[in-house]
């Protein structure tokens, strides 16, 4: 409560009273500086109670103190005591408080000096104000010793003092580093910022040219699309070989030649369009110049000796149509040239492999048979080819079909290889070199209509493809009808022509199968060889029966019976007669030939083959022919009746009949049907 802020009075010096006056020069240790002596710790006393202290004094002149406040203060303390007489002395109001009097206290009327120097805290180690008043006043309290001891506890801790000292500076270094790291950073954040700023607004500007710029592509696109040539397939055509990529390459370079030619007759004068089309024809006449040096290779490949045609077709013309279609779409001159060159290369490839052939099948041993092998004439034992070496193996009969009906029912209708034709030995009829020629013309004639139809599709119609395969085939198709003349020229042979005119009509429904109309020529050139020829040759049988009827007649009797004896006491045999089972064996081979069955399921392969089988035959000759023959045997068997009695004539002609049916009896077809039933009513007849 009260300003320590006084100082004891020192003692006296010569006897002489202690000076009031706080002049003092003794050196004034302030209480604060250490620890209290006795451990325990003093109240702080606030500034506020220090001012007492210089209130207390403000009786002494004012003209002592150095502070302008304390001046200030003294001054006006000084005038409110004076001018104030009803206050009491402030000293007698603190011995009231402290309950005493207060000795060797300078009074109110006494004007201390301020001293040098002001004591802010006081250890009073204790006491009371009373007490340490009391005590300063008999020395009991030594400041100096006090003092001194808190200066040796101040130095004990010097080290300390010092240490925090250091690390406060540091500390104050460090907080200068961080203020100057943030103040720097604060800098660079601020130009951070704003090139942040400056990197969004190039951003935005960015963003808006690049929506403009796919605003632009999105409608230029398409377009610069349809006349820009990527730089690999300029490369690719110009520099590479013809393989895969390479037409992939000449696809690009012929859309954009459509594209650009189309933009240029719409868009008319389009700049971009003249910068590019020269390059562009630079690169077509270059392309045009490879594909034209590949397809004169391949047409210089089918002129080398043993070379498969089909196979140059399948792998080099037929892979590779749409270079033609590119050639002929801007040079069609050079795509009709090459076009020709392949049709003569063709034609001489099908000529000259067909001539060796034909030459090979002329070296198999064919049977002549000739008017002795007819009806009417007795039976040779020895068959004599027409061609290959003498002493070749007995033949069967002529005319039964037998085995020989394996031509048209056999599953492997392929041709015989010319190698084979050229080493055969064993005698054969004419229907099987004739069977080979056909069916290597008739797979050749196809596989060619087929390639021509898939290499030149938009290039040439119909009629243009025709002409072309006409020109190819057309000396092979007059080659296989020398042959086939040759080959029935002097032959009587009337199942084996029959057979030929069936394997004939085979191939022809198998080239409408294979949908190859253009050998229409050859098949009704070969019709036209062979039908006349099987006329020719059942006249001769018609020929034969009639002489034999007209030698029986005459009394020459030189007809044997079925067993091989003569009429014995005028009574001839009622067996069958040799002629008749010739007949029924002619007969039955013929009807075989003309089944409707047959011709549907076995030679024909066609869903409407039997309507179409049952057309033919009503149109062909061979039912006219039988009927011929048959009216001319039974006259024939007539005359061999007349000698015998009414009974055994009657027997004769049923057991001729009867052998003529059992040998028919299992031929199917309309055509059969009629000749059974006309031969049955003859039978039931008995021949009148």
């Amino acid at each position: 409560m009260f300003s320590p802020r006084f100082a004891p009075s020192s003692p006296p010096l010569n006897g002489q009273p202690r000076s009031t006056s706080v002049s003092s020069t003794a050196p004034r240790h302030p209480s604060n500086l250490g620890p209290n002596l006795n451990g325990n710790p003093r109240p702080q006393f606030s500034p506020r109670s220090s001012s007492l202290n210089v209130s207390a004094k403000a009786n002494s002149s004012s003209t002592n103190l150095s502070s302008p406040r304390h001046s200030a203060a003294g001054s006006s303390l000084r005038q409110e005591v004076l001018h104030s007489s009803g206050c009491r002395d402030t000293l007698s109001i603190l011995e009231d408080i402290v309950g005493k009097p207060l000795p060797n206290l300078p009074r109110a009327d006494v004007v201390l000096d301020k001293p040098e120097s002001l004591v802010h805290e006081i250890d009073f180690g204790g006491l009371g104000l009373d007490e340490f008043a009391a005590g300063s006043e008999s020395g009991e309290v030594d400041n100096d010793q006090r003092y001194g001891q808190s200066i040796e506890e101040h130095e004990q801790e010097r080290e300390k003092f010092e240490d925090l000292h250091d690390s406060i500076t540091a500390c104050d270094n460090v907080l200068k580093s961080v203020e100057s790291s943030l103040a720097n950073f604060q800098k660079d954040l601020g130009t951070v910022s704003a090139e942040i700023e400056t990197l969004q607004n190039r951003s935005n500007l960015l963003n808006t040219k690049l929506e403009n710029r796919k605003i632009v592509e999105k409608l230029l696109g398409p377009a610069v699309e349809k006349v820009a040539i990527p730089p690999a397939v300029i490369r690719k055509v110009a520099e590479g070989f013809i393989d895969s990529e390479w037409i992939s390459a000449l696809a690009v370079v012929d859309n954009r030649s459509k594209a650009i030619e189309q933009e240029r007759k719409t868009a008319g004068g389009m700049k971009a369009m003249s910068d590019i089309k020269p390059i562009l024809e630079d690169l077509i006449n270059i392309a045009i110049e490879k594909i034209r040096d590949f397809f004169v290779s391949q047409i210089k490949a089918l002129r080398s000796p043993n070379i498969n045609a089909q196979v140059i077709q399948q792998r080099a013309f037929l892979a590779h149509r749409d270079l033609y279609a590119f050639m002929l779409t801007h040079q069609s001159q050079l795509a009709e040239e090459i076009a020709q060159a392949y049709s003569n290369t063709m034609r001489w490839y099908y000529l000259s492999s067909f001539t060796r052939y034909v030459q090979s099948l002329e070296k198999i041993p064919v049977y002549s048979i000739d008017k002795s092998e007819a009806l009417g004439f007795e039976p040779t034992m020895q068959r004599t080819p027409l061609t290959g070496s003498i002493g070749s193996p007995k033949a069967s009969n002529p005319l039964s079909l037998g085995r020989r009906l394996d031509a048209l029912t056999r599953p492997n209708q392929s041709a015989i290889p010319s190698h084979i034709a050229g080493d055969s030995k064993a005698a054969t009829y004419i229907e099987t070199p004739f069977h080979a020629l056909s069916t290597a013309l008739t797979d050749n004639a196809s596989s060619e209509y087929a390639f021509l139809t898939s290499f030149f599709p938009n290039t040439m119609g119909v009629p243009a493809i025709s002409r072309t395969f006409n020109r190819i085939f057309a000396p092979t198709f007059e080659l296989g009808h020398s042959f086939t003349k040759q080959l029935i020229e002097n032959s009587y042979d009337c199942m084996g022509l029959l057979l030929c005119v069936r394997i004939t009509q085979h191939h022809a429904f198998s080239l409408q199968r294979r949908k190859c109309p253009v050998a229409d020529g050859w098949i009704n050139g070969t019709n036209m060889l062979l039908w006349p020829r099987f006329q020719v040759g059942m006249d001769a049988q018609i020929e034969s029966i009639k002489k034999a009827t007209m030698a029986t007649s005459s009394g020459s009797r030189a007809t044997l019976s079925l067993a091989g004896g003569k009429s014995d006491d005028g009574k001839g045999s009622t067996a069958p007669h040799p002629l008749t089972q010739r007949f029924a064996q002619l007969l039955q081979g013929i009807l075989a030939l003309s089944n409707d069955d047959v011709a549907a399921t076995q030679t024909f392969a066609s869903a409407s083959g039997a309507e179409t089988a049952a057309k033919s035959s009503d149109s062909e000759p061979v039912g006219r022919s039988l009927d011929r023959l048959r009216n001319e045997v039974e006259p024939f068997l007539s005359k061999l009746a007349k000698g015998l009695s009414s009974g055994r004539r009657d027997r004769f002609f049923a057991n001729n009949y009867s052998l003529i049916l059992t040998i028919i009896s299992d031929t199917g077809g309309s055509l059969a049907r009629e000749q059974r039933e006309w031969f049955e009513e003859k039978e039931s007849v008995g021949g009148s």
